[in-house]
């Protein structure tokens, strides 16, 4: 195992052949973690060695997700295809030492050969393992590691506990295919020991390869890793995660108006969890994080807990820190914020960002500011303005609010507009309906007073006007 006094050093190793997937994201949350909260170093490994699907858009995708969501690393991104060579050289260094063997099956040979092991209920090994060099072809040939056949593996991992795999379960797996490329995990074992990894956090679907990698460390003498596999994240169904439960790529978390910051938080409760905390900062997180609070189950993608959390800090922002990150999403639908525009969104953010869980629900709640005039108020929206006396009550409401003074907040209209209520004795059930409708044509909307503050003075009773002839 890692020495613990050793300063830590995680990694995340993404495969550029998509985009930051939302697990691969909590993956590099984890190891960001660790790492931060520690003082040692966060290393990001590009797993590039599959040329075919190699995407050099996916590979920037995945910088600008880790950026995005604000997880920085050390140092360059290693390629893992460009470090071959190293891998070629430790997988002949096995050879020359015995642990590695030359294996000349043909794909028919080794079909046959894996069948007869499968009908006997035996280990695949193929028969070049012990066989004498000097009878070798001239023929192509894999390199296959020199698994211990007896006993077990054990892997005493941070998550899962002790796991024992027997060795009869473990074949000799090949290390450098006939074509001289190196097979992932030789490649994961040499990346990770020269860049001085000392923790493997990953998903739990690599636990199998957690055995076979523990092998290879103990062949070449090096020290193994504390591994720690998290259970991989599922659907509300329980079912392994897809695009159908809303797996989508960070990318698309930002372009639904997801804020980092809430998805850090909600990302670093998926699975984790201290004690009752829910909302948890980036400083609080690296503070607390620790390899013992992570769940041996499998946590489940809840959207609802998700816009719950962004919510908590889309209210939390202020309000020059909202307007410059909602403006982009109510521009995409065709406002223009100009200066008055602008101003009655800079009047109104304070009660507009208490009313979104994201930034794109940002363009309804204040639809009702960039309406046209004279408003449109047609179906239900208009039946307040149809009842007897309303269009009165609007005209001498508009006489009520000449006075300059109670626009100096909110709070002071909403009294104002009380006090007109008692002076006309009635109840506000008859003053507040008609005021709505004629102000905000039935659109979402906050308290009638901080809708007509956000509107401002010259709007609001234009709006009415409107309406009361």
């Amino acid at each position: 195992m890692a020495d613990n006094q050793q300063p830590v050093v995680t990694r995340f190793a993404p495969s550029p052949t998509g985009y930051l997937h939302i697990g691969g994201a909590r993956t590099a949350l984890f190891n960001w973690l660790y790492a931060r909260g520690r003082g040692g170093k966060f290393l990001l490994r590009i797993e590039d060695t599959d040329r075919a699907r190699h995407n050099e858009a996916a590979v920037e995708a995945i910088l600008d997700g880790l950026k995005w969501l604000g997880l920085d690393w050390d140092g360059d991104p290693v390629s893992q295809y460009a470090q071959q060579t190293r891998h070629r050289e430790i997988a002949e260094q096995l050879l020359a030492q015995g642990k590695a063997y030359r294996c000349y099956l043909g794909s028919d040979e080794l079909a046959a050969a894996r069948d007869k092991a499968k009908a006997e209920g035996v280990r695949f090994e193929s028969p070049w393992r012990e066989a004498d060099s000097t009878s070798a072809p001239d023929a192509p040939y894999a390199l296959r590691f020199k698994a211990p056949r007896d006993g077990e593996t054990v892997v005493d991992d941070a998550v899962q506990g002790r796991v024992a795999f027997p060795n009869a379960a473990l074949d000799d797996l090949i290390i450098l295919r006939s074509d001289g490329g190196p097979t992932y995990n030789l490649a994961v074992v040499v990346d990770d020991h020269d860049m001085g990894v000392t923790h493997v956090i990953r998903g739990d679907d690599h636990l199998n390869n957690a055995a076979r990698q523990s092998q290879i460390y103990q062949a070449l003498g090096w020290p193994v890793p504390v591994f720690a596999h998290v259970p991989l994240i599922h659907g509300q169904d329980g079912a392994k995660l897809s695009k159908r439960h809303g797996a989508l790529g960070v990318e698309a978390y930002r372009d639904q108006g997801y804020l980092p910051e809430g998805l850090f938080n909600y990302l670093l409760r998926l699975g984790w969890a201290h004690g009752d905390e829910e909302i948890i900062p980036y400083e609080r997180a690296k503070e607390i994080f620790d390899l013992n609070g992570l769940n041996k189950a499998p946590a489940r993608l809840d959207l609802d807990k998700l816009n719950h959390v962004n919510a908590h800090y889309l209210a939390a922002l202020s309000d020059d820190e909202f307007i410059r990150r909602a403006a982009p999403f109510i521009e995409a639908v065709g406002v223009n914020l100009n200066t008055e525009n602008m101003a009655r969104l800079e009047r109104s953010a304070a009660f507009l960002k208490t009313r979104c869980a994201t930034l794109a629900d940002a363009t309804d709640v204040s639809a009702y500011l960039f309406l046209a005039r004279p408003l449109t108020i047609e179906g239900k929206p208009a039946k307040p303005l149809k009842k007897d006396g309303a269009r009165e009550i609007l005209r001498d409401l508009i006489e009520a609010l000449e006075d300059e003074a109670v626009w100096a907040s909110a709070a002071q209209l909403d009294d104002k507009l009380q006090a007109f209520a008692a002076a006309k004795n009635v109840g506000f059930g008859v003053v507040g309906p008609p005021a709505r409708a004629a102000l905000t044509a039935g659109r979402p909307s906050p308290g009638l007073g901080e809708v007509l503050y956000g509107l401002g003075r010259e709007e609001a009773c234009a709006r009415l006007a409107d309406q009361a002839a």
